[in-house]
């Protein structure tokens, strides 16, 4: 009984996998017709969708959205580097090995 419940449970769990593959597909094809079939559009009207770009309507606008992103790299750099000096300078311990 327990052994058909699973069987039972997987197949399910398959075929709704298959669905939303399916529809994701259809999704993602409506939307590249839609934009001449164009990926580089789609994936802009994409991020412009859902917050991740936002219009730049003068120059100001522009440099702070750079300027944001600078700091976000520096912030990384600053993160990182020390990581990456400790991992190249730590000491070697040489092994003695016998002839």
């Amino acid at each position: 009984m327990k052994a058909a419940v699973i069987k039972t449970v997987s197949a399910a769990a398959l075929f709704s996998g298959v669905l939303v593959g399916f529809w994701a597909f259809a999704a993602l094809l409506s939307g590249l017709k839609h934009t001449g079939w164009q990926v580089q559009e789609l994936i802009r009207q994409y991020m412009v969708a859902t917050g991740i770009v936002t219009p730049a309507h003068t120059l100001v606008d522009f440099y702070s959205q750079i300027k944001g992103v600078e700091y976000l790299i520096c912030l990384a750099f600053f993160v990182v580097f020390p990581l990456f000096y400790k991992y190249v300078n730590e000491d070697k311990t040489r092994v003695q090995t016998k002839v």
